[in-house]
């Protein structure tokens, strides 16, 4: 029987338990920190504990439970010889794909505004762009990325494409480098950040990014709280230089009661909704790289730690 050790705080484990045990027959899993010392095959965590994954005995795998690899790809307690997965099932990548076309396509339509307008009984009405005449940027080109651009792609925004280092999505003009970021921030009316955090993305999203911008540029993170400078932020949409942004992610989750960012009038927030892990269908994920690996076969995904992602 496989023994599985679950370290998510925030998620819920008999569904993980369910739904395992219908692909996998009979299980064994123990929640942190109830895990006794015995061997364990494989462990299923999200922004574990530091140390906490070291002291299991027998482990094969680690599965993250989220698109984020949060305190695993960074603790160097963890044996350099486990692999650890990133989350990418199709559930996964459907849901951020759905949730950025939603805030595009709510920016593109200015919809921000026009809820501050009915909230003042206004009637005004304004011409728009078409889809066509918009255009797009979006920082990082990995799966999540791609499947985002290729989807604005679709509905003919105006795509441009960003990442480290080059790559090619069909549709998309692509930039890399620091180069290539200035020439595409420079043309981007909505911006859109899909990038892994790294310490080279932290606080990307700052005071010097925006200023490349155009004037009324909309900004929309769904990557890492950790990458966008909130003060920096704030002081764009102050000045005008940025029109709008919605933010799904922040430096501190939950966000606090009391930030005032939940009542500043030009930022949408949304509570790191934009693509959520669903058991029902991240456990097809899982289920598929164990029985590869069982098999002899490669897991696919793997952080590369020395990139920390």
């Amino acid at each position: 029987m496989r023994t599985f050790a679950f370290i998510a705080q925030d998620d819920d484990p008999d569904q993980w338990r369910e739904w395992l045990t219908r692909d996998l027959g009979p299980i064994e899993l123990f929640i942190h920190p109830n895990i006794p010392d015995r061997p364990i095959d494989y462990v299923l965590a999200f922004r574990p504990p530091i140390g906490s994954i070291a002291k299991l005995r027998g482990v094969k795998v680690v599965f993250s439970l989220g698109a984020g690899v949060d305190g695993l790809a960074d603790d160097a307690t963890i044996p350099a010889h486990l692999p650890i997965v990133r989350m990418m099932d199709d559930g996964l990548i459907e849901g951020m794909t759905e949730f950025v076309l939603h805030s595009v396509l709510s920016a593109h339509r200015e919809a921000d505004d026009f809820a501050r307008l009915q909230r003042a009984h206004r009637w005004d009405h304004r011409d728009h762009k078409f889809a066509r005449e918009r255009t797009v940027g979006v920082l990082g080109l990995g799966k999540l990325g791609g499947a985002a651009a290729r989807a604005l792609r679709a509905l003919k925004f105006q795509v441009l494409g960003w990442s480290r280092t080059p790559r090619q999505v069909e549709g998309v003009e692509c930039f890399h480098g620091a180069a290539g970021l200035t020439a595409m921030l420079r043309r981007t009316e909505i911006l859109v950040c899909l990038l892994p955090l790294t310490p080279e993305t932290e606080r990307i999203l700052n005071a010097s990014l925006f200023a490349q911008l155009p004037r009324g540029a909309y900004l929309i993170n769904v990557g890492r709280g950790k990458q966008c400078a909130i003060d920096d932020l704030v002081a764009a949409l102050d000045s005008g230089h940025l029109g709008g942004a919605l933010l799904d992610v922040f430096p501190e989750e939950p966000l606090p009661a009391a930030s005032p960012l939940w009542d500043h009038p030009k930022l949408r927030i949304t509570p790191h909704i934009a693509a959520m892990v669903m058991p029902r269908s991240a456990t097809r994920y899982v289920v598929e790289q164990i029985r590869a690996y069982e098999a002899g076969g490669k897991l696919v995904n793997l952080v590369d730690r020395g990139r920390g992602y």
